[in-house]
């Protein structure tokens, strides 16, 4: 499994333990985003985001460890970061997110496939092509006929003026403007140039 590494930008992605559900009901969704909000968004750069019933995506920058280290309003545990341990504080809110589900529906055993699943960024047609992909994906999957009514990812975040953790300026920028970003989302995106990384939806 890649070993995340400050200042790198991933693919971070999962699913239920044999496909169950992560999300049951809508305060699933508030919830999950609300711990990624309060121990997570601080210390990374969203650029795209889209939870569905029994799998989630994220594509994100890591932030430097010396930016981390110099901020005064994190999570106590961010105060401890080093190089080689990024990946334990994504795997701590996913197991906060866990325990809640488990005393909540009376269930046990792990909720996430283990080890989370991370792939590093490193060409522009894979971010650019990762982002449509993430927003589409609702509608790849049936579960809506138009992405865009699916309430639960980062695309109208990024239209809209109201505040988010999605780093939304970089985004329209990246694509060329608002009009250039939603046009891209007309069509579905070239998933040979993704085929390597999506084997979590086969």
């Amino acid at each position: 499994m890649e070993k995340l590494q400050f200042g790198g930008t991933y693919h971070v992605y999962n699913r239920g333990v044999n496909r169950c559900t992560l999300f049951y009901e809508k305060a699933n969704y508030r919830y999950f985003l609300r711990l990624f909000t309060d121990h997570i968004a601080p210390v990374v750069q969203v650029f795209a985001y889209c939870l569905l019933p029994n799998h989630f995506h994220f594509l994100l920058r890591l932030l430097e460890a010396d930016e981390i280290l110099a901020r005064n309003d994190l999570h106590e545990y961010w105060r401890h970061a080093r190089d080689d341990r990024p990946h334990q504080y994504f795997s701590n809110f996913f197991n906060a997110y866990a325990r809640t589900i488990n005393d909540s529906y009376g269930r046990t055993g792990s909720l996430f496939q283990r080890p989370f699943h991370r792939i590093p960024v490193t060409t522009d047609a894979y971010f650019f092509n990762l982002i449509t992909y993430i927003h589409r994906n609702p509608q790849k999957h049936g579960l809506v006929d138009d992405f865009r009514d699916w309430p639960y990812s980062s695309y109208h975040a990024i239209l809209h003026d109201k505040p988010t953790r999605v780093d939304k300026t970089a985004v329209l920028d990246y694509f060329g403007g608002l009009a250039q970003f939603q046009e891209a989302h007309q069509t579905d995106p070239d998933e040979k140039k993704l085929q390597p990384w999506l084997v979590e939806d086969e």
